[in-house]
């Protein structure tokens, strides 16, 4: 072998040993490369189970607001018709005598007139109510007035009354039993 034989042999070994060495940092990088690639698959797939499940709760969530907005305008439905029939009782309501006082019922003589009875102070409460409303519905400020400070009346009941919540009251047409005056038959 010639001497230019021997150079262009170990000049070719030199060349295979850099391009093993190349190839083996190809590799370990292409490896780093496809790991993270997986790793990149599976975010993409929990950020598309993620997306789906928000997609859900605000499916969830318009379907509840629809649901309260049906319950509140019927509720809003019901309280104006009750306050239309309210309004026609009272302006059908027959006039009192003069010098009559809503604060002392028919047939009771030795109640002071300063103790107003439940349901006067209901029935103020309940103007109040419907002129504020009279005035919200025809644009007009409401006019608020000052708290009047009133007594506290108690009074022992000869039967016992069924209260019933605000709500129950005004928004359910459920017939309430109520206690009869003799033996509690209801």
């Amino acid at each position: 072998m010639t001497f230019i034989g021997i150079g262009m042999n170990l000049l070719l070994a030199a060349l295979l040993v850099a391009t093993l060495v190349l190839g083996l940092r190809l590799n370990r990088r292409l490896k780093a490369l496809r790991d993270s690639h997986d790793g990149f698959e599976a975010a993409v797939r929990e950020l598309n189970i993620a997306a789906g499940r928000a997609e859900q709760g605000l499916a969830d969530l318009r379907a509840a607001t629809d649901e309260a907005t049906d319950m509140l305008s019927d509720r809003i439905e019901k309280g104006r018709t009750l306050a239309s029939k309210l309004e026609r009782l009272i302006s059908a309501a027959p006039e009192l005598p003069q010098g009559a006082s809503l604060n002392r019922p028919v047939g009771a003589r030795s109640m002071p007139a300063a103790m107003p009875l439940r349901e006067t102070v209901a029935e103020q409460r309940l103007t109040a109510l419907l002129n504020a409303a009279r005035a919200r519905i025809k644009g007009e400020p409401e006019e608020r007035a000052e708290p009047q400070a009133q007594p506290i009346q108690i009074r022992p009941r000869s039967t016992p009354r069924f209260t019933s919540a605000i709500d129950d009251d005004l928004f359910e047409d459920v017939a309430r039993p109520r206690i009869a005056a003799a033996g509690g038959q209801g």
